[in-house]
C-alpha cells in the first residue's frame, strides 16, 4: 500500500513538473492563471483541457500542493521588469523624437569689400603727369572713371574694361579713379621743364688756326631736348648757326644737329668782321654765341641753353 501510495505521488507530483514547466515556457515568472491571453499567447485547447482535469482529480482527491519559485529568480525579474520599465520611458520619449538636421556650418556673412575684391584696373605702373595729355589703361573688368576731385560731377575720361583712352590734365595734384562702388586716390606727378643739352662733336676749335668755312661744312655741336612729353615742345634758336632736325634717339628724345653760319664767301665774311670787330677775344679768335629756347605750349616752362663757336679766319 506504500508503494502505492509512493507511486501515486511519483505521478502527480510529474504532472505537476509539467505543467509549471509550460505555463513557465508560456507566461515567465508570472503564474496568474486568472489573466486572460490574447489567442495567439494561449495554448491548445486539448491541452488546456487536459491540464484542466488533471488538476480537478488532483483537488478530487484532497492533495494539497504548491508551487514555489525560487525568491533570487523573482529578485532578478524584478530587477529586470525595472530596468525595461525604464528603458520603456526613454523609449516612450525618444520614440517621437526627430533630431534636428546637423547644423548648416554657418558661412561667413561675404562682406563686399570691394577694395579687396577689385583690384584697381589702372595699373600701379601707370603714372599721371601735370600740364599734358595721359593715357588711362583699364587692365580690370569693370569700367572705371577718372575725376578731378574738385569736380566729382562730370568725370574728366571714362574707360572701358580693357581699354585705354587719351586725356588731358592741367594743375591736379590728384585724381580721383572710380570703379564699381570702389574709389581711389592716384597722386598726380609734377611735369618737368625741358632739359636741354648741348655737346661739341668736333675737335676743329680746338686748334690754333680755326676756319670758319670748315666749320660751315660740318655738325659742330648736337642739341638733345629731353621732356616726357616733346610733343607739345615749341623749340625754337638764335645765332649765326645752320639747324637740321629734329630727330628722335631710341628714347624719343629730339636730336638737333648745328652747324655755323656766317658767311659763304671770303668778301662776305670780311664783311662780317667789319660789322662784329667787337667780337674779336683777346687770344686772337672771334667768339659768336647761339641759344636754342624750349617752350612747354602747356605748362608754359621756357628753357633757354647756349654755346660758342671760335674761329680765326675765313679759310686758309
Amino acid at each position: 500500500m506504500v508503494n502505492k501510495s509512493r507511486d501515486s505521488k511519483f505521478v502527480i507530483y510529474q504532472v505537476l513538473y509539467i505543467f509549471v514547466i509550460t505555463v513557465l515556457a508560456l507566461k515567465g515568472a508570472d503564474l496568474d492563471l486568472r489573466r486572460v491571453a490574447l489567442e495567439e499567447e494561449t495554448v491548445n485547447k486539448q491541452v488546456r483541457d487536459s491540464l484542466i482535469s488533471i488538476l480537478d482529480s488532483l483537488y478530487a482527491l484532497g492533495i494539497d500542493f504548491s508551487i514555489k519559485i525560487d525568491p533570487n529568480v523573482v529578485v532578478e525579474n524584478e530587477e529586470m521588469r525595472e530596468q525595461l520599465a525604464a528603458l520603456n520611458k526613454k523609449l516612450e520619449i525618444l520614440k517621437d523624437y526627430v533630431p534636428p538636421p546637423p547644423p548648416e556650418e554657418e558661412k561667413e556673412e561675404e562682406i563686399v569689400d570691394e577694395q579687396t575684391q577689385l583690384q584697381s584696373p589702372i595699373s600701379v605702373k601707370q603714372t599721371f603727369i601735370q600740364h599734358t595729355w595721359n593715357i588711362a589703361r583699364n587692365t580690370g573688368t569693370v569700367q572705371a572713371s577718372v575725376y578731378d576731385p574738385r569736380n566729382m560731377n562730370t568725370p574728366l575720361v571714362t574707360v572701358g574694361a580693357g581699354q585705354e583712352k587719351k586725356f588731358d590734365l592741367t594743375d591736379q595734384t590728384e585724381v580721383v579713379l572710380k570703379f564699381g562702388s570702389q574709389e581711389e586716390r592716384i597722386k598726380v606727378l609734377p611735369n618737368k621743364a625741358p632739359e636741354v643739352k648741348i655737346e661739341r662733336v668736333t675737335t676743329k676749335m680746338n686748334a690754333s688756326d680755326i676756319f670758319v668755312k670748315d666749320l660751315q661744312r660740318i655738325t659742330v655741336f648736337k642739341v638733345t631736348v629731353l621732356d616726357q612729353r616733346p610733343d607739345q615742345l615749341k623749340v625754337s634758336w638764335a645765332g649765326p648757326i645752320s639747324v637740321t632736325g629734329p630727330t628722335k634717339d631710341s628714347n624719343g628724345n629730339l636730336i638737333y644737329n648745328v652747324t655755323l653760319k656766317i658767311a659763304s664767301t671770303e668778301n662776305a665774311f670780311d664783311d662780317w668782321l667789319d660789322r662784329n670787330g667787337n667780337l674779336r677775344e683777346s687770344d686772337g679768335r672771334y667768339k659768336v654765341n647761339f641759344f636754342f629756347t624750349v617752350v612747354d605750349e602747356k605748362s608754359k616752362d621756357r628753357v633757354q641753353v647756349g654755346d660758342s663757336f671760335f674761329f680765326t679766319e675765313f679759310s686758309n
